[in-house]
């Protein structure tokens, strides 16, 4: 795969042991008895073969959709694989940049050679529908988008969806996402069955901490899950991981989901805050999810000055449409966050 950005660099290597990770973008919490137990107790099934129906039905359920239009994956990785696999046909694949790597990394790893568009950063990286060349047959983007944190409204993307296109929204971060006074998941797709050649990508393991069991899933019209399912492995996701949809479908998870993305809200914004206060930071945008981007001067030497001092944080050079000039952060609690703010004004301005 030949490509001007390293694609397949994640969050995860940015890690090293005994330092303070704010590089990956999955919550760390200890893990409710509500999906803990199900989970623990899945383990003494392990001998039959995985059987997705009742994880199935409670995704559907969720989100007010049949089952029949939804398709469970390992993870919303999975799911990009499957997608670049069943659209081999595709002439005129769009990726929106800046966004998380995997979709495109798909996309030529099946052999296609996606044509990117990129939001200017002067516009907070927010979407333009007109930037979208109308010919695109497969048009793929993120809301809330990685690494930009940028919330792009419901009705925008909706304008994206045409006949013959299909327009795939990921939404692994929805459910981090939250404003006063309104419905959990603004400005999310997940419910909508009524635009043509929709999918949307959901992810469970950043709000529940379960990067390493790999679960997510499609949601789309039947014809498209079973295009997809076609291309799927047999058994794809294991018996725990589906133990754990079920669990995190449930309205108590739905309830405790929408707790934990309005104390989000409050950290984000004091991170933001703090940010904007040490000098030659910029803020990207409006962040509205679990992570902030931000621009300034030699990020690369801030980003292994701020190793030195304990601290992991995510390049931004990576991803279309940033540059070296670019770091992402993920929001913690406000101690940590405190911690950190102090160590990056340090490090940005050292004392004499």
């Amino acid at each position: 795969m030949t490509t001007d950005h390293d694609l397949a660099h994640h969050g995860d290597a940015e890690l090293t042991r005994g330092l303070v990770d704010l590089a990956v973008n999955v919550r760390r919490a200890p893990m409710p008895d509500w999906l803990a137990d199900p989970v623990r107790a899945s383990l003494d099934t392990l001998a039959a073969y995985p059987d997705a129906g009742e994880a199935t039905a409670a995704i559907a359920a969720r989100h007010r959709r049949d089952p029949a239009e939804v398709l469970l994956t390992a993870g919303a990785a999975q799911a990009f694989v499957l997608i670049a696999q069943a659209m081999r046909g595709a002439r005129h694949p769009v990726v929106v940049h800046p966004q998380f790597t995997e979709p495109e990394a798909a996309l030529r790893h099946a052999g296609h050679r996606p044509h990117r568009v990129v939001l200017p950063a002067a516009r907070g990286f927010r979407l333009d529908p007109t930037l979208v060349p109308g010919d695109a047959d497969l048009v793929m983007l993120g809301n809330p988008t990685n690494p930009t944190s940028a919330l792009h409204p419901a009705g925008e993307v909706a304008r994206l969806a045409a006949p013959g296109r299909m327009l795939v929204v990921d939404e692994a971060f929805s459910d981090t996402t939250h404003r006063d006074g309104e419905p959990g998941e603004p400005e999310s797709l997940a419910a909508r069955s009524d635009l043509p050649g929709l999918v949307v990508v959901r992810s469970l393991t950043k709000t529940w901490g379960l990067a390493g069991l790999r679960i997510g899933y499609v949601l789309a019209a039947p014809d498209v899950v079973r295009r997809l399912a076609a291309t799927q492995p047999l058994w794809p996701v294991s018996s725990p991981a589906l133990a754990a949809a079920v669990a995190c479908a449930s309205p108590r998870a739905v309830g405790a989901e929408r707790e934990i993305a309005r104390a989000l809200a409050a950290d984000r914004a004091h991170l933001v805050r703090g940010l904007r206060a040490v000098p030659g930071v910029t803020v990207a945008g409006d962040p509205q999810s679990a992570f902030v981007a931000v621009r300034l001067a030699s990020a690369d030497k801030i980003r292994l000055r701020l190793r030195e001092r304990g601290y992991a944080v995510r390049r931004g050079d990576t991803f279309p449409g940033l540059g070296p000039e670019w770091l992402r952060i993920a929001v913690r609690e406000t101690a940590t966050t405190n911690a950190f703010l102090n160590v990056l004004a340090d490090v940005v301005e050292p004392r004499r």
